[in-house]
């Protein structure tokens, strides 16, 4: 099998590009800036962020992939050539080998379409790459061996796990409770608790700077600006992170369950190996602070995050096929 040239992951936040010998070259906001008006895409990652940030209301940002799931797929073609075609360069004489990751949560028809789609944009071959297998490669896992290994990867859409033995998953489990829905949860719980909207970059921004699985020694304060919702006007409040944990608590333990439901639904064997090594995060959900402690104490597995989590699916799908190379082709 010849030697993948870039590796895409078309993620529901960010759209993250590895070229071989080069690493990840591309990551950028899977979002475009559509205006209403005329029924035209204007600009798509980073660009588009800027263009709605500083525009009209005609003009809106649009994330043609949504918690997992393909909501738009003739504009995800569209945002899949466009960066497809500013890895390859435009000076690009020869057509690359390409592996794409897509969400777990797409249909065969979606599936289709997105392959056609890198096909028509000057892809040689294509290789569909299961997400959770791409995550593990991209950890470092060796997931040719005939041992077990739990990945857990959280990213803004879903949270997929499994435990990989042979180049494949044995027991898989995916759900909704990921990163976007933790943003989710904090605009819930700071609209209830101090009558204020805020938007989901602030939210994010709340997670990263003060959120929380686990009990912080000593709880951190944020200024957190939004509009009330009594009279509209600008407010400006203070957020502990022992009030975050809180929000998050329901999210985080839904986590922590799934992944104790996975290991009771693993052959033994492979179980005994999950204890031995260890259990590997991946995804920029896997980031939040005190989660992995949490699903430690609930599992008594040692857990780890993997170096560079937000990047692993995009690096696994990229050395994907090498690694088949040594386990023989594979359908997902």
């Amino acid at each position: 099998m010849p030697v993948t040239d870039i590796g895409m992951d078309l993620g529901s936040a960010n759209i993250r590009v590895w070229a071989k010998g080069k690493g990840i070259i591309i990551n950028e906001p899977s979002v475009i800036a559509y205006d209403k008006d005329n029924d035209q895409i204007l600009a798509y990652g980073e660009e588009a962020n800027q263009i709605v940030a500083r525009s009209q209301g005609n003009i809106v940002a649009v994330r043609p992939m949504k918690d997992g799931v393909i909501s738009d797929y003739r504009v995800t073609e569209r945002m899949l050539r466009y960066f497809l075609q500013r890895a390859m360069g435009r000076r690009s004489f020869r057509k690359p080998y390409l592996s794409i990751c897509i969400p777990s949560g797409v249909t065969e028809v979606q599936k289709r379409a997105v392959e056609e789609a890198a096909y028509q944009s000057g892809a040689r071959e294509v290789t569909m790459v299961n997400e959770i297998v791409a995550a593990a490669i991209g950890a470092g896992i060796d997931i040719t061996k005939p041992v077990g290994n739990l990945v857990v990867d959280i990213g803004a859409g879903t949270c997929d796990m499994a435990v990989i033995s042979v180049g494949a998953p044995v027991v898989f489990s995916s759900g909704k409770v990921a990163g976007n829905y933790f943003n989710e949860m904090i605009s819930r719980y700071i609209r209830k608790n101090h009558g204020l909207f805020v938007d989901e970059d602030t939210s994010e921004e709340i997670k990263l700077r003060i959120g929380s699985a686990y009990r912080r020694s000593k709880p951190v304060v944020m200024q957190v600006s939004g509009r009330n919702v009594m009279t509209g006007l600008k407010k400006t409040i203070s957020v502990n992170s022992e009030e975050i944990r809180q929000a998050l608590k329901e999210c985080t333990t839904q986590i922590a369950e799934d992944v104790h439901g996975l290991l009771e639904k693993t052959p033994p064997e492979l179980a005994a190996d999950v204890a031995t090594r260890g259990i590997v995060m991946t995804g920029g959900g896997s980031q939040l602070d005190g989660l992995s402690d949490l699903i430690e104490s609930r599992t008594s597995v040692n857990v780890m995050i993997a170096e560079n989590p937000s990047c692993c699916v995009a690096a696994g799908t990229g050395q994907y096929t090498e690694m088949l190379d040594q386990i023989g082709r594979m359908e997902y």
